[in-house]
């Protein structure tokens, strides 16, 4: 039996890192114990900095402003991270654009609303519910140094509604969220995943 270590980011409200720590922490799956090691915040009023206080999960908060350049933000997150030597970071609503001082050295993952690759970056949910597309969708993919340009892990997809609402939209958005992020992380953790991309390999 072996204890996979996770690390998750998040910047806002929290509910993946929630999800997260309700359907994996401390959960035996196939042999394998997941363990949300820590969680890492750049923003103090993420309300989901009570998240990581109710489930007693240990947290750095990291704001970015309080560096020159993402460099050296990503340094410093870098050194974070490794010190918890974890076997996947998990970036779930973490609003950041990482440099290469990042990607090419934490093995990670992100969770990202819409069907890559079209509707990248921060509004994607409004995008997409705007576009002409029949269907809507949540996509999990390796974390490169593209903006939600890795490959991708998962991808679901669901069918517009005549009478959709954004905030209708968003929900089943959330909602394929938290199944499909959860599905990505016992996939990497459970089997080894070969990453093609510049980030180091998933064993």
């Amino acid at each position: 039996m072996s204890v996979k270590k996770i690390i998750v980011l998040f910047s806002g409200n929290g509910t993946n890192l929630e999800n997260i720590i309700k359907k994996l922490d401390k959960k035996n799956i196939d042999g394998t114990i997941f363990q949300i090691s820590g969680a890492i915040c750049n923003n103090k009023n993420a309300k989901g900095i009570n998240i990581c206080k109710k489930y007693n999960i240990p947290l750095t908060i990291l704001e970015h402003q309080n560096y020159k350049n993402r460099e050296d933000y990503d340094k410093e997150l870098v050194k974070i991270i490794n010190s918890y030597n974890p076997n996947l970071t998990v970036l779930a609503g973490f609003m950041r654009i990482l440099t290469p001082v990042f990607t090419n050295n934490i093995k990670a993952i992100n969770i990202h609303p819409s069907l890559l690759p079209l509707f990248k970056g921060v509004f994607a949910i409004k995008e997409s519910f705007q576009s002409d597309m029949k269907v809507g969708g949540v996509t999990v993919h390796f974390v490169n140094n593209e903006l939600d340009g890795g490959k991708i892990i998962l991808q679901e997809c669901f069918q517009k509604e005549e009478n959709e609402t954004l905030e209708s939209f968003a929900q089943k958005i959330h909602l394929l969220e938290h199944k499909l992020l959860i599905q990505a992380i016992i996939k990497i953790l459970n089997h080894p995943i070969k990453n093609s991309d510049t980030a180091p390999d998933f064993v």
